[in-house]
């Protein structure tokens, strides 16, 4: 069956590096994290609430991510695509076989006619290394180290698990303990949506293969911001800022948007986001480039 007159997407911002694109009458979930903890600013939709959706892609298989996939898997009868650990998860969480696609890059899978998604491998962001810092504040050193030594690091992890003991570290932990999602990243995934009126990249971590990002192009980048930005398996050696921009660079892409950057688990993050920075490091590594700021469930239109 033919379509009529030009498809349309449309994307919403439902807080961390959850979005939902709608694509003419397809509903997508770029992940899934919209329950979040009680302490952390309300989106406003619950995944209990979602009755229509099409497919889920996870990034990665941690909480802040991978939560509430199988609720609106089995809700709307959504197909999620994801790493093994993700499937893995779901599976255990009552999601049938028949509704996950196990990915781990190199595939291309058809989601309707006209659209079809391309997975490709991706790295997570320097968990290892202990950073807050703001997107136009450069960061520099721990390159070269082995698993070993990065263990030994004092990471994110020991922020959280700073707080045992504490009121807002026990809230942290019970809404963690309930939900869906695995110590284990999984593998991160990206994903490049292809439409017949152009392509929409997703990353749900600040991690990349240069040599991936390189040959794709995108019309539209989603881009996460959080902790050290990771490029080609070491720390970025900058900012935050130059890591977006580097990556909407590389893809061409002419519209910006950016995950992972809200206040969503207090007080471990903060929603002290430097905008101006990235929108600087665009204007010369990405020129053309737009950047969208759309708040949550502000649906703006991106094809």
């Amino acid at each position: 069956m033919g379509r009529i007159g030009a498809m349309t997407a449309t994307l919403e911002w439902l807080g961390t590096a959850t979005f939902r694109l709608t694509i003419d009458d397809l509903v997508i979930f770029l992940d899934t994290y919209m329950d979040r903890v009680a302490t952390a600013p309300p989106v406003g939709l619950a995944s209990a609430d979602i009755k229509k959706a099409g497919f889920v892609l996870v990034g990665h298989s941690h909480f802040d991510h991978l939560a509430g996939a199988d609720t609106i898997a089995l809700n709307t009868g959504a197909r999620v695509i994801g790493s093994n650990e993700t499937c893995r998860v779901l599976r255990e969480r009552g999601v049938p076989d028949a509704q996950l696609q196990a990915a781990q890059g190199g595939e291309r899978l058809r989601l309707v006619s006209g659209v079809t998604v391309r997975v490709f491998p991706s790295v997570h962001s320097c968990t290892w290394i202990l950073t807050d810092a703001p997107a136009g504040r450069e960061e520099h050193g721990h390159k070269g180290l082995t698993q070993d030594e990065r263990a030994a690091q004092p990471g994110l992890g020991q922020r959280i698990f700073g707080l045992a003991g504490t009121p807002e570290g026990q809230v942290i932990f019970d809404h963690i303990r309930g939900c869906a999602g695995s110590l284990s990243d999984g593998g991160p995934l990206v994903y490049l949506i292809e439409t017949d009126e152009g392509n929409i990249f997703w990353q749900d971590s600040s991690g990349c293969w240069t040599g991936v990002l390189r040959d794709l192009r995108a019309d539209v980048a989603i881009l996460a911001a959080a902790g050290r930005a990771n490029v080609d398996g070491e720390p970025i050696q900058g900012s935050m800022a130059q890591f977006i921009a580097m990556e909407a660079g590389m893809m061409d892409a002419r519209k910006v948007l950016i995950g992972h950057h809200d206040d969503w688990m207090p007080p471990v993050t903060s929603a002290d986001f430097d905008m101006a920075a990235v929108e600087s490091e665009l204007s010369w590594q990405a020129p053309g480039a737009a950047l969208l700021k759309p708040g949550y469930l502000e649906p703006v239109r991106v094809l």
